[in-house]
């Protein structure tokens, strides 16, 4: 197949043709024959027949005496059966059954006579029954369980725990399965190095090889990282070379796009067959597909990824994930897709299909979904997302309110137990949902930061449990309840009073810039990081510059939009700005200097049927708590109210 260079494939396409060549090339699993104790979770590679039978003797499944049925007969309350002790014998469960008998009786219901020797009913002296025994009763019989003979697997079946029970219980020790696929990844870069708690400025640490391990080992097969390459092509080939020998599949990490040190593609097409360069797909398009051959095991994919995190774990499910349910032989994977509403709109484009990741949770049986930021390099979205979003390449995005399918990432159960809070941005909803997890409690906390405003008209539209809410009124001076009564005129709202806290200019450590305030902001050299349109610090902050006569379009960054205190904060403290308007929190968890301007209510505000629901009951109590004050005051500048 021809080579094509940074072409825009579609996705299907691309992954069918790819499995389709690597297949048709000789692309196959390698069995081997492994102890069944050590089999849990492993894939058969034939049919698995029983050697022997389960139970293999007449069992008894009592404690009780074996006997010949038939003498029992007759036996009732007014007229029991004496037994000799030629009768009848001791058994316990497990114990096989004697020759010249064919029933059990429970040691319950066999009654010591006065002449027997002591009170525990032994092999001597007789006995009563004021029951008949029937033949075979509490007996277990051979190949009851098992007949040897019998299929207890067909071919690539899963290996249980209960499947390895049958197993040795029918006398097989060992098994032969499906080989686990050995994935080696080559990290790639002059940038990379090995994890450290002090990287240096431009130094980017390697952890893509740790999510990829995980990912690998969940689907089944196993992982092996070999030592960072730098962006040389003769080492990456060096490199390429021996993990083909050992491996079944190959991932490079990075490289693979078009730049001037982007080696991956030159290099597989020199080793072997590149079919695709680049996708039509968002996170993931300069992902490589490719192939190598090795004498011994034949073909191996070869995968040049995108060396940012989000982008490869897309790639690594879309492309590497098919790749290993083949040769592991899952075919009975399916992914778990269902239909959810947007609490905010999704843009896209044309060009790709594009992966977002959401959070989500039912609100009144209303499936929710948030979506994530989207940046290629922010793998926290994908550590917290619950599903994901696939536009299609035909579409530009999906509008607010619109119902989308989504594919779980989460169980439908796990979402049922989660409270939507979409609002304002605080720190404390952090802290809440740590102290439920110390309480052990089920509920989880599905959190959308998307401002004050639009956490109002989520909870008017039914979509959220609580909203954090710090919307200044700024004729009155109050907050937020002006807002909740114009917004949401029929009421069916409480707004509860949750925290005071600081709010001000958020600062460089030392003020290198002399900021005195806000009407500093508009010189040439400050550079200032704002919060998003909607949020109530944005509104705040439109109001103080009002009131200071400033123009907003004199402020360089004012445009410059973030979606946390958190994400202001350190922007700062890297340099990246100069100021910005927080809460005393960020500032103080950063170690930068903080400009005091006032303090805002920021409350909770919680729908009629939200507050009837244990769950949000609970959260409230924590909200009361010792435990919670406790942590706002180590974050610092909050007030209980």
């Amino acid at each position: 197949m021809e080579f094509k260079y940074l072409t825009n494939i579609d996705l299907d396409i691309a992954r069918s043709d790819y499995l389709a060549s690597l297949i048709g090339d000789g692309m196959t699993h390698r069995t081997e024959v492994i102890p069944v104790v050590n089999a849990a979770g492993r894939v058969t590679s034939e049919a698995v027949y029983a050697l022997i039978n389960a139970p293999h003797y007449n069992a008894s499944a009592m404690d009780g005496i074996a006997v010949d049925a038939k003498i029992t007969f007759g036996a009732s309350e007014t007229t029991p059966v004496t037994l000799t002790s030629e009768q009848y014998r001791f058994i316990d469960t497990g114990d096989p059954l004697p020759d010249d008998c064919d029933a059990v009786v429970m040691i319950e219901d066999v009654i010591k006579t006065d002449d027997s020797s002591s009170n525990k009913i032994k092999n001597s002296g007789t006995v009563k029954l004021y029951e008949a025994a029937t033949p075979w009763q509490h007996i277990r019989q051979i190949g009851e369980d098992i007949c040897a003979g019998e299929m207890l697997l067909p071919s690539y079946s899963k290996i249980t725990p209960a499947a390895m029970g049958a197993m040795i219980a029918s006398g097989i020790t060992e098994v032969s399965v499906i080989c686990k696929p050995l994935v080696g990844i080559i990290p790639t870069g002059n940038e990379i190095v090995k994890p450290t708690a002090k990287p240096k400025e431009g130094e980017i640490l390697e952890f893509n090889s740790v999510i990829y391990t995980a990912m690998i080992s969940e689907w089944g097969a196993e992982a092996k990282t070999y030592p960072i390459v730098a962006d040389n092509a003769m080492k990456i080939k060096k490199a390429l070379e021996k993990a083909v020998l050992d491996c079944d599949i190959v991932l490079i990490i990075a490289g693979s796009s078009a730049g001037r040190e982007d080696f991956t593609a030159s290099v597989l097409s020199e080793v072997g067959i590149v079919l695709y360069h680049g996708l039509a797909i968002k996170p993931g398009k300069p992902a490589i597909l490719a192939y190598c051959t090795n004498d011994e095991k034949g073909v191996i994919p070869v995968i040049g990824v995108p060396g940012y995190p989000v982008s490869g774990i897309i790639v690594q499910e879309q492309i590497l994930k098919p790749i290993i349910e083949y040769l592991c032989c899952s075919f009975n994977k399916s992914d778990r897709y269902v239909q959810a509403t947007l609490s905010k709109s999704v843009a896209s484009t044309l060009k790709y299909r594009e992966f977002v990741r959401v959070r989500m949770g039912y609100v009144n049986d209303k499936l929710i979904a948030s979506p994530l930021s989207r940046g290629s390099g922010i793998v926290t979205s994908f550590m917290r997302a619950d599903g994901i979003l696939e536009v299609p390449q035909e579409l530009e995005g999906f509008e607010i309110g619109t119902k989308v399918s989504i594919r779980l990432l989460r169980s439908d159960e796990e979402l049922r137990q989660s409270i939507v809070i979409i609002g304002s941005h605080d720190p404390l909803i952090d802290e809440l949902c740590d102290l439920l997890r110390l309480k052990k409690s089920n509920i989880s906390i599905s959190s959308a930061h998307v401002g004050s405003m639009s956490g109002i008209l989520a909870v008017r539209k039914g979509e959220a449990h609580i909203s954090g809410t710090h919307i200044l009124n700024e004729e009155t001076g109050e907050y937020n309840e002006s807002f909740v009564k114009k917004l949401i005129p029929g009421g069916n709202v409480h707004l509860i009073k949750c925290v005071k806290r600081k709010q001000g200019l958020i600062l460089q450590k030392g003020n290198p810039k002399g900021i005195g305030g806000i009407e500093d902001l508009s010189k040439n050299a400050i550079r200032y990081v704002n919060r998003q349109k909607g949020s109530g610090t944005r509104i705040l902050f439109d109001y103080l510059l009002n009131k200071e006569n400033v123009d907003s379009s004199m402020i360089y960054g004012y445009d410059r939009e973030e979606f946390t205190h958190t994400s202001v904060a350190t922007l700062i403290a890297s340099n990246s700005a100069d100021a910005g308007l927080g809460i005393y929190s960020a500032a103080k968890m950063y170690d930068l200097d903080f400009i005091y301007i006032c303090d805002e209510e920021y409350d909770l505000l919680i729908p009629d049927f939200a507050m009837k629901l244990p769950a949000v009951q609970e959260i409230l109590e924590i909200i009361k708590s010792k435990e919670f004050k406790e942590r706002l005051e180590i974050l610092g500048g909050y007030t209980i109210k």
